[in-house]
């Protein structure tokens, strides 16, 4: 469920209509979508940047859309309004965005990186000094230490065999947390 970027909410900051604010509500486990649903159906606007992913089953490529930040959906309601938000069962947190000026730039630059066709995807947690565990791959199984790490995609590992280091670069996308 990509939502495009649209010039209404813009067009809102723009005029100075300063009645609808944006929140950030942090959602139950796997939330999202339905979240967005319910604020449909209540005429809130959300959004909720999303990229696809592609899957094979048995020869067959399924691409499914998966949310950006997980557990998270962006609001932009009334402030009167965050009591409807809040009666979803839906939602765990609603947050007030502070800064809303900087929360509509950094949200706008998502949005249009999203409308291009480049690989976006989150940025996972993986940093320097932290245990892994590599998920594909020809070395898929063997767990490390994070080394160093490259911009995002590059990691330098090191992987302890009878008390000896060796480094192995790998994608990011290839290790998990352990």
């Amino acid at each position: 469920m990509i939502l495009k970027l649209d010039t209404g909410w813009r067009a809102n900051k723009l005029t100075g209509m300063s009645q609808l604010l944006w929140y950030v509500a942090h959602t139950r486990p796997r939330c999202e979508k339905k979240l967005v649903q319910y604020c449909e159906r209540a005429d809130l606007l959300a959004r909720l940047p999303c990229f696809r992913v592609a899957h094979k089953y048995r020869g067959k490529t399924v691409v499914f859309k998966k949310p950006l930040f997980p557990g998270y959906v962006f609001l932009q309601i009334p402030p009167d309004s965050r009591g409807v938000v809040l009666q979803s069962d839906h939602v765990a947190n609603l947050l007030t965005v502070t800064d809303q000026d900087l929360f509509i730039r950094q949200l706008d630059e998502v949005l249009r990186a999203l409308e291009t066709d480049l690989d976006i995807r989150l940025a996972p947690e993986i940093g320097e000094g932290k245990r892994i565990k590599i998920k594909s791959g020809p070395l898929r199984g063997i767990e490390g230490w994070v080394e160093k790490r490259y911009g995002m995609t590059t990691v330098l590992l090191r992987l302890d065999f009878i008390s000896q280091a060796a480094a192995v670069k790998m994608a990011a996308s290839d290790l998990e947390l352990i």
